[in-house]
């Protein structure tokens, strides 16, 4: 059962949706480069330095699991701030998610280490985590109905991809700091401190993001509803009861979306390592990967308003479920030209084909009242399912098949699959009007 909002039309302007479009890159790519920050950090130090064990193998599991945790309180990030962004407006639950990210990314840079004060390091450190895991799952619905809901009806795949670029953009962002300080400081010094400066800088990051946000208006389909008093009283319950089925097919689509996207970006990172492969050689192919992938995000998007969000969205899951095991072979060639070719091909190429279109294809399945709410909700269930436990899977599943990355292959083939069926179910709106 969908709203209709009775409210007369705005007028928006080229120039409100250009700024509109540019606040959402911003915001969202900052505050994926706090989010994903903190995945680097769990592949190259944070097991050592604050879950030591015996067995390097159990201490990457520990921060792997701390990198994981974040993904089950996104949820509860989404419900929290939808609902105010449903109620009240937004660009303030945009700042609000954007702040709270970004103090809790400088926290960790300050963070004393196990070493330093023991158990509580890893305690308060998750606790950070969490923190971050909350303001995500209140900013990524915002910061994709900002762009969505300021589009033209035959641009909006376009626009929608554009905040899904803030995934590569922060990922590239982290991993030139990253390289930047490990190029400058010996292992010993980057173990020491040098993994810090990453983190601190996030307090400029924030100053720019909390500037431009606030440049931006509230968002012309959130207007209409205002004007019209059609504003739920706890969305929530209204999503539930009448809009059950499109979160259900949301947190089907995001299955592969976000599995894969962290098993490129993850775990490939601590998985080529344990092949050899020299720390800065991946972390610069992945930066060039990501680079390139933003350019195919904006180019499929594109695509999508001209020829229509499944056909892309489900061509390119095929492509990947075909693709994982060839990905994973290359990546146990220990070649630097194989690690690139399957990086470019599966990050750069394939990822983008449905990375870019999530966000536009889960916004167009509620109507404005309850989108902010909805969107949320049937994405972070799905980051939750899949999303952030995604490199823990994988890793244990190394663990315990003697090494052999088959079963990592059929874990992402099945991730594919159920993203397949859900896609399938969702109705097509290219180029309709969405209010």
């Amino acid at each position: 059962m969908s709203s209709t909002v009775a409210a007369p039309q705005i007028v928006v302007s080229d120039k409100d949706r250009k700024r509109a479009l540019w606040g959402s890159a911003v915001g969202s790519t900052i505050e994926w480069y706090d989010y994903f920050l903190y995945g680097t950090m769990s592949g190259l130090v944070f097991g050592p330095l604050f879950f030591p064990s015996n067995d390097p193998t159990v201490s990457q599991l520990l921060a792997l699991a701390s990198f994981a945790l974040a993904f089950l309180i996104r949820p509860i990030g989404g419900i929290l701030f939808s609902h105010v962004g449903d109620r009240i407006g937004r660009k303030k639950t945009l700042v609000v998610t954007l702040t709270l990210m970004g103090v809790s990314t400088v926290a960790m840079g300050l963070m004393p280490t196990y070493a330093a004060i023991g158990v509580a390091a890893p305690i308060i450190l998750t606790v950070l985590r969490l923190l971050q895991g909350l303001a995500l799952g209140g900013e990524w619905g915002g910061g994709l109905l900002l762009a969505v809901e300021y589009s033209p009806k035959n641009r909006r795949g376009f626009f929608g991809a554009v905040p899904q670029t803030g995934a590569m953009l922060g990922l590239a962002l982290g991993n030139m700091i990253t390289l930047a300080a490990d190029g400058v400081f010996s292992d010993e010094a980057f173990l020491a401190f040098g993994w810090r400066i990453p983190f601190l800088l996030s307090v400029v990051l924030l100053a720019v993001g909390l500037w431009i946000r606030h440049r931006v208006d509230e968002t012309p389909s959130f207007r209409m509803v205002k004007s019209a008093g059609a504003t739920k009283q706890v969305p929530l319950v209204d999503t539930l009861k009448h809009h059950w089925r499109e979160v259900l097919i949301a947190t089907g689509a995001k299955i592969v979306e976000t599995s894969t996207f962290f098993m490129f970006a993850t775990f490939t990172v601590s998985y080529a390592m344990t092949l050899g492969y020299k720390r800065e050689t991946v972390l610069g192919v992945l930066l060039v990967c990501a680079v390139i992938g933003v350019y195919s995000m904006v180019k499929f998007g594109a695509l999508s308003d001209r020829i229509g969000r499944k056909k892309v969205f489900l061509w390119g899951t095929v492509a990947l479920m075909v693709f994982i095991l060839p990905y994973l072979w290359m990546l146990n060639q220990k070649s630097l030209p194989f690690l690139a070719v399957a990086l470019f091909i599966g990050f750069a190429i394939i990822w983008p084909t449905y990375g870019s279109l999530i966000g536009t294809v889960i916004a167009e399945s509620f109507s404005p009242d309850i989108r902010y709410t909805g969107a949320s909700l049937g994405y972070q269930l799905g980051a939750a399912i899949a999303g952030g436990p995604a490199p823990l899977i994988a890793t244990a599943l190394l663990a315990a098949f003697g090494g052999s990355y088959l079963p990592v292959g059929l874990f992402i083939v099945l991730c594919g699959a159920i993203s397949l069926v859900a896609v399938s179910f969702a109705k097509e709106k290219s180029n309709q009007e969405i209010d």
